[in-house]
């Protein structure tokens, strides 16, 4: 829509023609916009549609402000066609009649009835109460027109593109929730008794207040863009529908772990019987080399080994059950669950078993040691030394007799040591061992 220009003194011919020219493309080009605006896809929904809120609102200014357009529109082109028959009264024009086409075209001469303002509903120009009539310029009018038509544009423009954007989508995410309903329903998810089913009750309720919201009051979901002068500048807010659409995601991730479940259910629960029955196996095997710790090592404190948790067979069990009835939502937490409590089991027997073992881990060792320093003092020809032969004897009684006492073992296998060290290196070798009154006063400690 275009704009007229000032008033000024009297107008000649050629600009009372140049006037009357533009003024008739501004007449088409205003002509145009509001056609266009009538026959626009969203004044037409927001016609027939039932509206409530901000939308009901704004839609009866708007539907005030398209009525005064018209009755506006009506008196520019009065105006415009009382101009043209006063310039084609006579091919030059007398003064008198240029005096009046300056006044017609730049005076305050077009006036408009102060009712049909009333009448529609619209705010008029000022703010202020309406008048019998108003008067205007052909410049001011079309000011007037401009202000009017942006409003109304922006109204409908936002809301047809609410209307255009969310319904849709609320319709597509609608349709996957129902695909999603029923899937969590063929694996056992359903609301009360899982929370996932109860998510979906809540997006099912979300989404249909959602779209009866954005179908009544559309302006209600438009958020505006900040210093935009363009008719329906902004956007639609999908705050809510991007909430849902990432919550029923979420859903449906929990729901394909369910189906995982259903697939491989038999290889889990067989992995758990064959790890539950490791942890078994070694904790039986810890509680027997207890008993073989405790009547070959003296003096030792050996672990209480306990029995195998009867409540992860309890649960196992439960697990198989869930397997045989097909309640998948309900074994998928189980076998998660199961599986970490499974693996500490095995853990924790296999470090019973290490505690238990120590003692004869120990024993092992100082057995090894007391045979690798024997033959080492053999492979320099001193194995009939009398002092080795004897320390070697009474090392050797003490950890291949029953019960073993390991403390005193081991002091006798470093004396063992101590006296081949010496006698391999002149005495210069000592290795460091407990000191014991059979070493006497010159042995080493």
């Amino acid at each position: 829509m275009g704009v007229t220009d000032p008033a000024g003194p009297v107008m000649d011919r050629d600009e009372v023609d140049r006037a009357l020219a533009r003024l008739g493309q501004e007449h088409e080009a205003i002509e145009t916009s509001l056609l266009a605006l009538q026959d626009h896809a969203g004044r037409r929904l927001l016609e027939g549609a039932e509206l409530t809120g901000v939308t009901k609102e704004r839609w009866t200014s708007a539907e005030a402000s398209i009525t005064l357009l018209w009755a506006y529109f009506d008196a520019y082109t009065g105006a415009l066609r009382s101009a043209r028959e006063i310039r084609s009264r006579r091919r030059w024009s007398s003064r008198e009649d240029l005096a009046e086409l300056t006044e017609l075209l730049r005076g305050e001469c077009v006036t408009v009835a102060g009712q049909a303002a009333a009448a529609a509903g619209a705010p008029t120009p000022h703010g202020g109460p309406s008048r019998l009539s108003e008067r205007f310029s052909l410049a001011a009018l079309v000011d007037r027109m401009n202000e009017l038509y942006a409003t109304s544009l922006d109204m409908v423009v936002a809301a047809d593109a609410v209307w255009s954007a969310l319904p849709a989508r609320i319709d597509l995410l609608a349709a996957e929730l129902q695909r999603t309903r029923r899937l969590a329903h063929s694996v056992g998810v359903r609301p009360g008794e899982h929370p996932a089913g109860d998510d979906l009750e809540r997006i099912t309720r979300t989404l249909t207040r959602l779209r009866a919201e954005v179908v009544s009051d559309p302006l209600a979901y438009w958020v505006p863009t900040k210093g935009s002068s363009a008719p329906g500048g902004g956007r639609p807010d999908t705050t809510v529908y991007d909430r849902e659409a990432r919550a029923l995601e979420d859903v449906r991730r929990e729901i394909d772990a369910v189906l995982t479940v259903r697939q491989d259910a038999e290889q889990r629960l067989v992995r758990l019987r064959d790890v539950l029955s490791r942890a078994d196996r070694t904790l039986a095997e810890a509680r027997t080399a207890r008993g073989e710790v405790l009547a070959k090592i003296a003096a030792t404190e050996v672990p209480v080994v306990s029995g195998p948790p009867t409540v992860l067979q309890e649960q196992l069990a439960t697990a198989a059950e869930y397997r045989r009835q097909a309640q998948w939502h309900r074994l998928s937490p189980l076998l998660e669950s199961l599986e970490q409590k499974a693996e500490d089991e095995l853990l924790r027997a296999r470090e019973s078993l290490t505690a238990v073992t120590a003692p004869l881990a120990v024993r092992a060792e100082l057995r090894g040691r007391l045979d690798a320093y024997k033959a080492k003092v053999a492979r320099h020809g001193l194995a009939e030394d009398p002092l080795l032969v004897e320390r070697y004897d009474a090392a050797r009684r003490m950890l291949w007799s029953a019960p073993c006492d390991l403390r005193v073992a081991e002091q006798a296998v470093l004396r063992y040591q101590q006296a081949a060290a010496e006698l391999l290196g002149g005495g210069g070798g000592r290795i460091p061992g407990p000191r014991t009154p059979e070493d006497g006063p010159g042995s080493g400690a």
